[in-house]
């Protein structure tokens, strides 16, 4: 090695030795006998409705956001009318994100169908990479990089609550009852999906209330190398944790599911100081790019065929939609039109991207099935019930028909559009920043996409609600300003 080279080495390893950085955690301890109380699964209000709407946002940095925005915007319209301006949104009990798509989880989960003005000018045509170091050839860039990442907590989050979160905790989060949240980053140790809630910060004797929203947001989009880590700590003392009766269950039930087995020996790890004494984590896209492992997981381990509705929901609930936004890039054949590559980078990406997609695939196979299992115990559950059973839950046996259960489960993507479209929005960046042509074509095509979904529209017939108005190819499609 020349004598250049070795100072070159050198001085490498010594800024990235100043360089290397980690994100404190600030999860506070639980006091003896205080354990926080969680938004009732549904929301606040669930207990008198029919309709159930459950929607997933996937990762994908502002595409994903601006997406799922869209997504909501198709069911605002649905369904709207003077007397009811919300139109569906009343109706959405649960939204779970990842990475870009928890932001738009977090803002309507404090803010719900009153943050749908406000939600683009505020958040999705701004700069959320106005704190960050996004330079690649900046070698402090790259040394902070190969260190751990390069923006710690301090950059996105910080942007989040200036912007849209205004500091809010989950006691905030759960305290405005509009639907059940659930945020999902990636245990980058036990390999596994992290969700935000309370029994996930139990086994880590951890006070979820009075942690900030953002900080759960900016560890589901904390993209490996981009940033840090997010840190968690498992407080060890004055800890009175008892594991849940479900994970004792499991432990011996040889038909327990996978997801929730693995998730069953994550919480026992958090109880481990030689296995875990800070929990890091990232992108929930590295596990679980929908964020429906939460959903599958819990209803595994309700241990009724109800849960995790309670009995009075599960006797009036007749329609139930769950919807899951993929503002994923359908396919990306750049590198397959010559010999060579993908090398480098790409070829990071590309392995990165294929195991994503596969897991994602799975993932949303998995869901389907839980759901369509999840239907037919619930019916008939339903109709093992007495007629005094019926009147206790449910006021009066006006009406009752115990199999009068539908449930629909899709997925809206960019296939549904036509081809030219497709491939202007594949070109859309996965970044935290965006032209404001580019957010509102995105928007444009969450909408569309809903709009033309066969599940959404077999659901609305299915409430006596037309289908909304759209040709099979969608919009004339718009024209996608390159990013900055």
């Amino acid at each position: 090695m020349t004598f250049r080279a070795q100072y070159l080495a050198l001085a490498l390893g010594m800024i990235v030795a100043g360089c290397a950085a980690w994100n404190t955690p600030i999860n506070t301890a639980l006091v003896d006998g205080e354990r926080p109380e969680e938004l009732p699964f549904g929301g606040q209000d669930i207990a008198d409705d029919e309709v159930f709407i459950g929607l997933a946002f996937s990762g994908g940095g502002t595409r994903a956001s601006s997406f799922s925005f869209g997504m909501l915007k198709a069911l605002q319209e649905a369904a709207q009318s003077q007397k009811n301006p919300d139109g569906l949104l009343k109706h959405v009990r649960l939204v779970t994100g990842v990475s870009g798509g928890s932001v738009t989880a977090a803002y309507f989960g404090l803010h719900g169908p009153n943050g749908m003005e406000s939600y683009r000018e505020k958040y999705l045509i701004q700069n959320a990479e106005k704190y960050m170091s996004t330079s690649v050839w900046n070698p402090v860039t790259l040394a902070r990089g190969l260190s751990g990442g390069v923006n710690s907590r301090k950059t996105f989050a910080r942007f989040l609550d200036e912007s849209i979160l205004g500091g809010a905790t989950f006691r905030d989060l759960w305290k405005r009852g509009y639907a059940t949240t659930w945020l999902n980053a990636s245990d980058v140790a036990n390999n596994t999906p992290f969700v935000f809630t309370q029994e996930t910060f139990d086994a880590l004797c951890s006070n979820l209330a009075n942690l900030p929203v953002s900080e759960a947001v900016a560890a589901s989009a904390a993209f490996p190398l981009v940033f840090t880590p997010i840190t968690l700590k498992a407080h060890e003392k004055n800890c009175n944790y008892t594991e849940p009766d479900w994970l004792t269950a499991a432990r011996f039930n040889p038909e327990a599911t996978s997801a929730m087995k693995a998730y069953g020996k994550t919480l026992e790890t958090y109880r481990d100081p030689e296995k875990i004494k800070y929990v890091k984590l990232l992108d929930g896209a590295i596990t679980d790019n929908f964020g429906t492992t939460g959903l599958s997981v819990a209803r595994a381990k309700s241990q009724t065929p109800f849960g995790p509705l309670t009995e009075a929901q599960a006797v009036r609930l007749k329609r139930m939609l769950f919807l899951v936004a993929n503002a994923g890039v359908q396919s990306d054949f750049r590198w397959t039109q010559k010999p060579g590559g993908p090398g480098g980078v790409q070829l990071g990406l590309a392995i990165a991207n294929s195991s994503m997609g596969s897991a994602t695939r799975l993932g949303y196979d998995v869901l389907r099935l839980t759901l369509d299992q999840y239907a037919e115990d619930l019916i008939e559950w339903r109709c093992s019930l007495s007629p005094s059973a019926v009147r206790r839950l449910r006021g009066s046996l006006s009406g009752w028909d115990c199999s009068d259960v539908k449930l629909f489960v899709g997925q809206v993507n960019f296939e549904l559009l036509d081809e030219d479209r497709q491939e202007e929005l594949d070109t859309v960046p996965t970044r935290l920043r965006l032209e404001t042509e580019q957010v509102d074509a995105v928007i444009e095509a969450g909408l569309d996409a809903t709009r033309l979904n066969p599940d959404f529209n077999g659901f609305l017939r299915s409430i006596d609600v037309g289908p909304p108005l759209a040709s099979p190819g969608g919009p004339a499609p718009r024209r996608i300003l390159p990013s900055g």
